[in-house]
């Protein structure tokens, strides 16, 4: 049976075996390898598309696949495997001068699911644009479908083989000083949720002063100990315990391909997404003083806006999603991109979250000033107030999907809860802004069949009510 092909907010996910099959992977492979070609010369194509992909279930296999049909298209291959981080697949685009990437992964999904992911010659995230173009030239079945044999394909010269982690490691020591990380004595717990983050801590800042502990390393495609390796409770609960029980000073955990990060401070206790992103936006800031533009979603914190104020800069906001986040950070020659769920973009590296880059930046912050991650939250705290953030994450039906759009276009609230509405923003989903800055986002996945519901409040019990009301919105 045919299945179709649908792009959302980060290419391609399906759950394995039963729509994401092998052929359905090379037809998607296909349709980028024809999108491709409608866009570049012969004589660009020629300096090839990266492949590589995670540690899912048969990631490296779906990889091969993948490799195959773009070698029979006439596109050179450069081949970096399975178990490589999503951050140094999307450097290597940069580095080995090609002109895209394809990266098999589904990130932070269950462990059902994999995924196909494509990447511009920046190494960034296909604008809406050109994934509607590729999800449009995806052939209706796997005969009209070009493959070689890999050890063909390898033996020809059409796939080459190559080793990504030296250039991307060559750019992180341009991009962080790593000598003070790691002499600075830090008793570091790492989890990288059996992903592709593993080991790169230690090859990084290892063998000094500071401490490396790291947990669930191992490859295992069923993530034990978590639902999903996505860096939020709950499925970060065991890290934090082991985080106590040693006496971390911060915890730092990237998820399955290592391409977004979550922190927890010295007691242990998770540092929130959003407030993650305004302490790197202040080091950069503060610290670095660097200057330029701030690119957000709508998902993310209003701290960010407080910041711009403070320090002058400006700050965008895009739908969510890489997709325009990676195009937003190239027009405006933005200092940092980043969004919600935790993947975070800097200047002079590559428009793509990198989990791993952003950790060792967060490390840096806390050499540089001395502080303790709790000690950082205060100071971020003093200048822009406290934030509080949380969300809910409901599971639907595609049937229900049209019911509870018709239903939010149609009774849009004047206030949610005791607060009033000051305004709405639709441009990615229904967000309800409030008269003193909070605000209420409802939004349907562009990865899962979930509805999500996020809140950004002055006080906890304001975003669990809030979350409350958005709850009752979508139950109509």
């Amino acid at each position: 049976m045919t299945h179709d092909i649908k792009f959302g907010t980060d290419g391609w996910r399906g759950k394995i075996a039963e729509d994401y099959t092998f052929d359905n992977v090379r037809r998607c492979t296909q349709g980028f390898a024809d999108y491709l070609k409608s866009v570049y010369q012969s004589d660009k194509l020629q300096r090839g598309v990266v492949v590589g992909g995670d540690r899912r279930f048969h990631s490296e296999n779906f990889a091969v696949a993948s490799a195959e049909v773009l070698a029979a298209n006439g596109i050179p291959v450069l081949f970096c495997g399975g178990g490589v981080p999503t951050p140094v697949i999307s450097f290597s685009v940069k580095a080995r001068n090609a002109i895209a990437a394809i990266n098999i992964t589904a990130s932070h999904n269950p462990p059902v699911d994999n995924g196909f992911k494509v990447r511009d010659e920046n190494g960034g995230a296909i604008d809406p644009d050109g994934l509607i173009k590729i999800e449009a030239l995806i052939p209706k079945d796997i005969s009209s479908v070009k493959r070689i044999k890999f050890d063909d394909g390898i033996a020809s010269g059409k796939i080459m083989k190559f080793n990504a982690d030296e250039d991307y490691i060559k750019q992180i020591k341009k991009l962080v000083d790593l000598e003070p990380i790691k002499q600075a004595g830090f008793k570091v717990l790492v989890d990288p949720m059996w992903g592709n983050g593993a080991g790169w801590f230690m090859r990084l800042i290892g063998g000094g002063k500071t401490q490396i502990i790291e947990i669930h390393s191992e490859r295992n495609p069923i993530f034990p100990e978590m639902s999903r390796p996505e860096p939020i409770p709950p499925n970060i609960d065991a890290g934090l315990a082991k985080a106590k029980e040693i006496g971390a000073d911060v915890v730092v955990i990237t998820d399955g391909d290592a391409d977004r990060c979550g922190f927890a401070d010295e007691n242990g206790e998770f540092l929130d997404q959003l407030r993650v992103y305004a302490l790197l936006a202040m080091y950069l800031l503060d610290v670095r003083k660097q200057r330029g533009a701030i690119v957000k979603t709508l998902s993310t914190t209003s701290m960010l806006e407080a910041l711009g104020k403070i320090y002058n800069v400006p700050v965008h906001e895009t739908g969510v999603g890489f997709k325009f986040v990676a195009p937003k950070m190239m027009e405006t020659d933005a200092i940092i991109g980043g969004e919600e769920s935790g993947g975070y973009a800097f200047h002079g590296h590559v428009p793509e979250r990198d989990g791993i880059l952003a950790g060792l930046l967060f490390l840096d912050f806390m050499v540089k000033t001395k502080l303790k991650p709790s000690q950082l939250l205060a100071k971020l705290f003093e200048k822009v107030g406290p934030h509080f953030y949380d969300r809910i994450d409901t599971i639907i039906e595609a049937s229900q999907k049209d019911g509870i759009l018709k239903n939010l276009k149609e009774n849009q609230p004047k206030k949610l809860g005791s607060w009033e509405i000051a305004k709405v923003n639709l441009t990615d989903g229904f967000k309800f802004i409030l008269t003193d800055g909070s605000w209420l986002l409802i939004r349907f996945s562009g990865t899962e069949p979930l509805v999500r519901i996020y809140s950004e409040a002055l006080s906890k019990e304001q975003v669990h009510q809030l979350l409350l009301a958005g709850k009752k919105l979508i139950e109509g």
